[in-house]
């Protein structure tokens, strides 16, 4: 094993002192893993807002399916911003931005390695998703009927991308070589190993998407013959925004989840190679993702048949599930300790590992042929379980390592109150649509769906749910803002009484 500890604060970090210019030149030319980390999560929150807002819009055209307050042709580009904003606005940054700031210190470097390759991977990924936003704004994306528009979405996408790939790199080679000398990786905290994992996942697959990006940007710019043109790139790059492939993403939230309870319990986790294995089990979803192919369970035909199916849907769809599972299990078993000391991070972690999970299970039932859920909004659910339970787990990140990057603490009781509000939140955003989805609401449609049953209390349910997310992602902003830059100074972390970084 190589160790490498680098300085922390190099060329344009000295001018920190030098006012206002020389501060603003220090950020944007900064190699401190910490900076990075927060650029990632700072404008991950910005788009979290405008995700959580389409999200909240998509739910009141909804309510009345007869009519519509918006423009009709403005919803194909909703939807497409919707997806797109999850998991590459929202989610990887998220966890990508932990990773960075986080996952250095625990090894005991001084630095993230190749700390100019992350930083330019958070300007390609700024750019780039700046760029797709404007794309989707301009009638671009997906079904997007300006064809420079939906060019430049591609273009965007190919950088967000890129930059995403070039930051995970850094993650990885930090931990695998820059760790400190004489600890081996069955030593490293369980974020860490999570952010290896999550990292390593998307190394492995963003390549893969970018692949199928650039056949379908040169399709759609030149023939628009093989690749069905605008209307072709969901079914071509869909699978890297909805699951098993988001489950890479939300990885290191797993970890941070195994991180928290042993600090709750006050002692080291009793079985950290479980909690290992649980994480690496939910990288077998990678498997999946590169096939490009939904692996579904078709209740039919002959046993073999059965079997044959079964298979690779267990493989891809069960044993993500089995490995979260796995993590939350010792996680509860960590905390039977006579030591317990409930911090207010553990909170938001804990009920957003139930999201996911729930997401997790959700997808599993999805995928079952029988349950006539393919098409329906049922999916999209889905997917608001997830990024909403990746997103409680980040504020959780956040208050629980706040002292560390910035050296002040978030109030408890704001931590404790806006992920309680925000599981609320949740949970009202996305259970109405699994019921619509039984209902056969249909997906990415928001007029002209009948079926049996209060449609519109569902919806608007919905709406009100995405509403009061909004409302506790404001407000968790208002928070960290103001006690980041005014709140009370602390040494170390106080959730903790050592043990764990």
């Amino acid at each position: 094993m190589t160790t490498v500890n680098l300085p922390s604060t190099l060329g344009a970090e000295a001018t920190a002192d030098s006012g206002f210019l020389g501060s603003v030149g220090a950020w944007l030319t900064t190699t401190d893993h910490k900076r990075i980390g927060r650029l990632f999560i700072g404008t991950a929150a910005l788009w979290l807002l405008a995700f959580v807002g389409v999200a909240s819009l998509l739910g009141f055209e909804r309510i009345d399916s007869k009519t519509l307050t918006l423009n009709e042709g403005m919803m194909t580009q909703l939807f497409a911003a919707s997806k797109t904003l999850a998991s590459f606005g929202v989610m990887v940054p998220l966890m990508l931005g932990l990773s960075l700031a986080i996952a250095p210190t625990q090894v005991g470097s001084r630095s993230v390695m190749f700390a100019r390759n992350a930083m330019l991977g958070f300007y390609l990924w700024a750019i780039g998703s700046a760029l797709v936003v404007a794309s989707l704004i301009g009638n671009g994306g997906p079904g997007g009927g300006s064809a420079q528009m939906v060019d430049l979405y591609l273009l965007g996408l190919a950088l967000v991308i890129l930059g995403l790939l070039a930051s995970a790199v850094s993650v990885v080679a930090t931990v695998l070589s820059a760790r400190t000398a004489g600890t081996d990786l069955a030593d490293v905290p369980s974020f860490s190993w999570a952010a290896l994992i999550g990292s390593s996942s998307l190394v492995l697959t963003l390549p893969v998407t970018l692949g199928t990006l650039i056949y379908v940007a040169v399709d759609h710019h030149y023939t628009r013959g093989v690749f069905e043109a605008n209307m072709g790139i969901i079914k071509w790059l869909g699978w890297s925004m909805s699951q098993p492939q988001t489950f890479l993403y939300v990885i290191p939230a797993v970890g941070i989840l195994a991180e928290l309870a042993p600090a709750v319990a006050r002692r080291k986790q009793p079985l950290r190679g479980g909690v290992f294995v649980g994480v690496g089990l939910i990288s077998v979803a990678l498997l999946g993702s590169v096939t490009q192919t939904v692996h579904g369970f078709a209740w039919s035909g002959s046993l073999i048949d059965k079997a044959k199916s079964f298979v690779p849907y267990a493989l891809f769809n069960l044993l993500p599930i089995l490995g979260v599972v796995v993590v939350l299990a010792l996680a509860l078993f960590a905390l039977k300790s006579d030591s317990i000391k409930l911090i207010a991070p553990f909170i938001p972690a804990f009920l957003g590992g139930g999201m996911i999970l729930t997401a997790m299970l959700g997808n599993a039932l999805q995928l079952i042929s029988s349950a006539n859920l393919s098409g329906t909004v049922f999916e999209e659910g889905v997917l608001v379980y997830i990024s909403y339970g990746t997103v409680l787990v980040a504020w959780s990140a956040i208050a629980f390592w706040g002292p560390t990057l910035w050296g002040r603490m978030l109030p408890a009781k704001a931590v404790a109150g806006i992920g309680a509000l925000g599981f609320v939140g949740t949970v009202l955003a996305a259970l109405p649509m699994y019921i619509a989805g039984f209902a056969d609401q249909q997906a990415d449609s928001v007029k002209d769906f009948e079926y049996s049953g209060p449609a519109s209390l569902w919806n608007a349910v919905s709406t009100a749910g995405h509403a009061l997310f909004a409302v506790c992602v404001v407000a968790a902003i208002a928070v960290a803002v103001k006690s980041f830059t005014t709140g009370e100074r602390v040494a170390g972390n106080p959730w903790i009484d050592g043990g764990t970084q």
